[in-house]
């Protein structure tokens, strides 16, 4: 979907750690921004900086943030509602308006009558769409996604991707996501590729000609 106003500027950020010789340089000056609306992709190798940046971004606490990860997080005894009915439960909202919305954010993701079941009863695939659901239900700003097709076989990735892009471009959801994969990466509009705690390269897919 077209990009909107600026969501996240970097201007000149570093992060390190450690002090004297043993210092690294995690962030080295980085510079980026991430539009409203965008579906941005962020690789680069083990300690490239690219967690770093997202552990950053995850931290702004004047926005709203959904967090998809690679290994899940649901509660075992607890089922899909129940799991995505969470966030509303710590912002206070009333159990009938949380039973609603999350029922709403299930259907969103394509598990209508798997409700009731709780993760021992889904699959992979439909355990990352319930925490996906989960990370949406409040309606976040922006969502950050680490690895969410990490631990799914080739098939369960192609529909989790092509749910996130469905939720970028129906819901115009920002979509911050760290891949080492080339394949999923390939879904999103722009990839930011780290090195060294540097952006080595910043570019946007090339659309195939009609």
């Amino acid at each position: 979907m077209a990009a909107g106003a600026t969501l996240i500027t970097f201007d000149k950020v570093w992060k390190s750690y450690g002090q004297g010789e043993a210092k690294v340089h995690a962030l080295a000056g980085v510079d980026l921004a991430i539009r409203r609306g965008e579906f941005v992709a962020i690789m680069g190798p083990s300690g490239s900086g690219k967690s770093t940046a997202m552990n950053i971004i995850g931290c702004l606490d004047n926005l709203y943030v959904g967090f998809v990860f690679q290994g899940y997080n649901l509660l075992a005894r607890t089922t899909a509602a129940e799991n995505v009915e969470l966030p509303l439960i710590y912002r206070g909202v009333a159990a009938r308006e949380r039973r609603d919305l999350a029922m709403q954010a299930l259907a969103e993701v394509g598990l209508v009558g798997r409700e009731h079941h709780t993760p021992a009863e889904l699959s992979g695939g439909q355990q990352q769409r319930v925490a996906i659901a989960r990370a949406i239900v409040t309606r976040p700003t922006l969502l950050v996604a680490d690895e969410p097709t990490g631990n799914l076989d080739t098939a369960r990735t192609h529909e989790i991707m092509e749910l996130l892009t469905r939720l970028n471009t129906e819901l115009g959801l920002t979509i911050a996501m760290v891949t080492h994969e080339a394949d999923v990466a390939d879904y999103a509009e722009r990839t930011i590729r780290f090195l060294d705690g540097h952006v080595a390269s910043d570019s946007k897919r090339l659309e195939t000609a009609q």
